[in-house]
């Protein structure tokens, strides 16, 4: 991948944090490894580029590791009519996790996001029942209706690290995302739970088809870093 990269002064001190800018993009393996997010900020994210422009069904997969106690993003999708076109977010004060499907959410309370682990997370959405779904490390919620009869169409920004206020942009540095992530993957359609449990549990499983971790087109802006997953030795 091509970058531009422009430093800080403080580099002098920590010379791992530097500003990097994507000058062009090309498919890159990101097998064992992970985007780390270090500090909070209304900048720093990583745009993910995605080709297919309409979607009658979507299943993504992804695992993050944060501290974070307040509300945070984990996945956004805009398109120029809806900036929530397709996002996942976590709000900290009801301790639910919220996939948001074209302006509309559903609430998933009970799930055990703990901080300092790593976590699994897959939504899915089907535009015919207008059914979402999500699947907290392999275990299934419950089917809740947001919004149905139209697809997701139009020009999608993909974003991971900030949340999209508008088509691109509006970012709230008290929204942003701070931690590790890794692993994304997104369909365009909804897979089976063994299909879920195997990426769960990180056996062989078909990867995303929109995207997909292991030949990612992606573009880094401001500080964030590309390093080796971090496991837990037992």
């Amino acid at each position: 991948m091509l970058r531009c990269i422009k430093s800080f002064p403080e580099m002098k001190l920590f010379p791992v944090l530097v500003m990097l800018t994507a000058c062009a993009a090309r498919p890159q393996d990101l097998s064992g490894k992970m985007f780390t997010f270090p500090l909070e900020s209304n900048r720093a994210h990583v745009r993910l580029n995605a080709s297919r422009l309409d979607f009658s069904s979507l299943t993504l997969c992804h695992r993050s590791f944060t501290d974070l106690k307040r509300d945070h993003v984990l996945f956004s999708l805009a398109t120029p009519v809806h900036s929530n076109n397709f996002l996942i977010f976590w709000d900290g004060t009801n301790k639910e996790i919220e996939p948001h499907i074209k302006d509309r959410k559903a609430e998933f309370g009970g799930r055990d996001y703990k901080p300092n682990m790593w976590h699994s997370i897959c939504t899915t959405w089907d535009s015919e029942s207008g059914l979402v779904q999500i699947w907290f490390n392999g275990l299934p919620s419950i089917r809740k209706f947001v919004n149905t009869g139209t697809n997701i169409v139009g020009p999608v920004i993909i974003i991971l690290g900030q949340e999209q206020d508008s088509h691109g942009g509006g970012f709230d540095i008290k929204q942003s995302f701070v931690g590790m992530m890794s692993d994304v993957h997104l369909w365009d359609h909804i897979l089976s739970s063994c299909e879920i449990q195997n990426y769960v549990d990180e056996l062989n499983f078909t990867p995303g088809n929109v995207l997909n971790w292991s030949a990612l087109e992606f573009e880094i802006i401001d500080r964030v870093l590309i390093e080796n997953k971090l496991m837990t030795c037992h």
